[in-house]
């Protein structure tokens, strides 16, 4: 079990954001996102989008701090990415 953070590098909003993730279990990751102050508002169908500042906040609370590349690696091996094509069906 492990939630994962990338590096802030997608812009919007006027600030650097990340991707939280788990290679496990959704509601592991809504707790941890929850328990650190991470609104349900920035969840994304498998990721929390978090700013850049958070990421020391993040780690120091257990997220393992991973490259981009490694961390869309293990949410597939987790069976839990949601492809661009199930982004854009549409949401029931």
């Amino acid at each position: 079990m492990a939630i994962l953070v990338d590096d802030a590098r997608w812009p919007a909003h006027g600030r650097l954001w990340a991707h939280l993730v788990t290679d496990t279990d959704l509601d592991e990751l809504h707790a941890f996102a929850a328990a650190n102050g991470i609104p349900r508002r920035a969840f994304d169908l498998d990721h929390y989008d978090v700013p850049g500042d958070a990421l020391p906040r993040l780690v120091a609370a257990g997220a393992e701090h991973v490259s981009g590349h490694e961390l869309v690696r293990r949410l597939i091996a987790s069976g839990l990415r949601v492809t661009a094509r199930e982004r854009r069906a549409p949401r029931r």
